[in-house]
C-alpha cells in the first residue's frame, strides 16, 4: 500500500489540492449555491473518512486539511485552468507512486466530490446546471491524462 511517505513534501502537497480544486471548478462553474456547495465539499471529505480502511492512501488524503491554492485568480475561468492543471498534477503523481486500485481510489474520490458539489444547489430546476456538467466532463478528461 502507498503512503504519505511515498511523495515528497511538494508531491503531497499537489495531491491534496486535487479534490478541492475540482470542488472549487465546480462551485465556480455556475452562480450561486456557493455556501451549500462548500459544505457539500466538506461532506464528501467526511463520507470518505467513515469509509475509512478499504486505500491507506485515500484515508491519509482525506484525513488532513484540504489542500487549497490560494492564488487569486482573475476569472472563473483562470481558476478552472489552473486548477485542472493541479488535478492532472495530482493524478500523475498518483499514478507514477501508487498501485492501479489506489489511482482509481483517488479518481473516484474526486469524481464523487465534484458530483456532490454539483448536485448541492439547484440552477433552473435542475439539479445539476449545464455548466456543472461540462465542468466534470474535463474534471474527468484530466483524471484520465495518467491513461495518455
Amino acid at each position: 500500500m502507498t503512503t504519505k511517505a511515498a511523495f515528497s513534501p511538494e508531491e503531497w502537497k499537489a495531491v491534496l489540492e486535487g479534490p478541492p480544486a475540482a470542488g472549487m471548478i465546480v462551485i465556480t462553474a455556475a452562480r450561486g449555491g456557493m455556501f451549500r456547495e462548500t459544505i457539500a465539499m466538506s461532506k464528501a471529505y467526511a463520507e470518505a473518512r467513515a469509509e475509512h480502511g478499504d486505500s491507506e492512501l485515500l484515508d491519509e488524503i482525506v484525513a488532513a486539511k484540504p489542500q487549497t491554492d490560494h492564488t487569486r485568480y482573475h476569472s472563473a475561468e483562470e481558476l478552472r485552468e489552473h486548477g485542472l492543471k493541479h488535478l492532472r498534477d495530482a493524478v500523475t503523481l498518483v499514478d507514477s507512486k501508487a498501485t492501479t486500485q489506489e489511482r482509481d481510489d483517488y479518481r473516484r474520490f474526486v469524481l464523487t466530490l465534484a458530483d456532490k458539489v454539483a448536485a448541492a444547489h439547484k440552477e433552473a430546476g435542475q439539479n445539476v446546471s449545464p455548466a456543472e456538467a461540462e465542468a466534470i466532463q474535463q474534471i474527468t478528461a484530466a483524471l484520465d491524462t495518467a491513461d495518455s
